[in-house]
């Protein structure tokens, strides 16, 4: 899903900008259903719709993959909550990816931080090439800028946090040089949510976010080119709560970061909110109230061994790949989520083998700090570990 340009347009009944996140959250994209008086939207599954004329809709839908009332609302909602005009829903962050670097003229340069997701370094490495597209990787972003751009440079990719060892790149810093040469910046957002950064507002052109993680927050939908009506739905009706939940993972992980820099097993703790992260000064000045968000990564002592004991020694978060849902979730991102990237330029990207990522959910924060610390213990000692899922 996509969001772009910066001023939003108030959709019919919808509250005014001047209303904040939460108001906005719940009632954005979200008329009464003028027929029943429903409070919440109907899911509309009907693949194409009547017209009176040829020519002549009996509303303004006539087939489904073109527009959706449930998609029409989603995209309105979240458009409101990035500050943008308009914004378009995929069926996964992955095809945004897609749509945004397929947009671009053959022959055409992007520049992008290094540290990614997986799934898009994978298509900037092998599937743009293809079309004659070609990625400049950097780890720092704001002082390699004016010398990696070209003439044919047209788009830079940021991750802020970036996947998954949490750098931060100042968006206004980076937007400022590239509109001097009229290029497009591109800003993944999935990691902190539009309630704790809107980076439209810092200068920035375009926001993606993968839908399934904090926007929809409960891992059940997938939201191929456009997403159905169903998935469109599931996603807007977890955006209510965003403020909600963003502010609870948020709480969860500070109190997971601290107990983790406080671990004699631990060697690096990479969290936004944490005062050491090398980058505090851009947090307080891009994040909402400063707030870190609900992801971090840590470096484990005992190398990837370790890192995979913890994750098979945790009770209450699960080993599995995502983010941004209800629940906790740990991986090791060498071997999972950015397993396919080639060894050289993981590590110099400062994905180690001994790297777990973190996803705090919305669970009680005693428990989840607790969990980490026994899991340490287990890991690090090197004990038997019976996995607690």
């Amino acid at each position: 899903m996509t969001v772009a340009e910066h001023q939003i347009d108030t959709p019919p009944r919808a509250p005014s900008p001047v209303h904040r996140f939460g108001t906005l959250a719940v009632h954005a994209g979200s008329p009464h259903d003028p027929v029943t008086g429903a409070v919440i939207e109907p899911i509309s599954l009907s693949t194409t719709f009547a017209q009176t004329a040829v020519g002549q809709p009996v509303g303004q839908y006539e087939y489904s993959r073109s527009s959706n009332p449930n998609r029409d609302n989603f995209e309105k909602a979240v458009a409101a909550l990035e500050h943008a005009r308009y914004a378009l829903a995929f069926s996964s962050g992955s095809a945004t990816t897609a749509n945004i670097l397929q947009s671009l003229a053959i022959g055409s340069h992007v520049i992008s931080v290094s540290d990614v997701y997986g799934g898009t370094h994978r298509y900037f490495t092998k599937v743009a090439a293809t079309h004659d597209v070609h990625v400049t990787f950097t780890p720092t972003l704001e002082v390699d800028i004016k010398s990696l751009i070209k003439p044919d440079t047209k788009l830079i990719w940021i991750e802020s946090p970036s996947n998954p060892t949490l750098t931060l790149v100042d968006i206004r810093a980076v937007a400022t040089v590239a509109h001097q040469h009229g290029i497009l910046v591109v800003v993944d957002n999935t990691f902190l949510s539009p309630y704790v950064q809107n980076p439209l507002d810092h200068g920035a052109d375009i926001v993606v976010h993968s839908v399934t993680k904090y926007i929809n927050g409960h891992s059940d939908n997938a939201i191929g080119a456009v997403p159905s009506a169903f998935d469109c739905w599931l996603a807007h009706r977890g955006m209510k709560t965003l403020h909600l939940r963003a502010r609870e993972a948020t709480k969860n992980a500070t109190a997971v970061a601290n107990a983790l820099a406080a671990s004699p097993h631990v060697l690096l703790v990479n969290y936004p909110g944490l005062p050491s992260h090398p980058q505090y000064a851009i947090t307080q000045k891009q994040h909402r109230d400063g707030m870190g968000g609900g992801m971090l990564s840590f470096r484990i002592a005992g190398g990837k061994e370790a890192a995979g004991r913890f994750c098979q020694a945790t009770k209450i978060y699960t080993l599995a790949e995502s983010l941004g849902g209800i629940e906790s979730l740990v991986e090791v991102p060498s071997a999972m989520t950015h397993g396919g990237i080639p060894r050289e330029q993981r590590e110099a990207a400062g994905v180690w083998d001994d790297l777990v990522r973190v996803s705090c959910g919305i669970e009680d924060e005693a428990d989840l700090v607790a969990d980490v610390v026994q899991a340490l213990e287990k890991a690090v000692k090197g004990g038997k570990i019976e996995n607690g899922h």
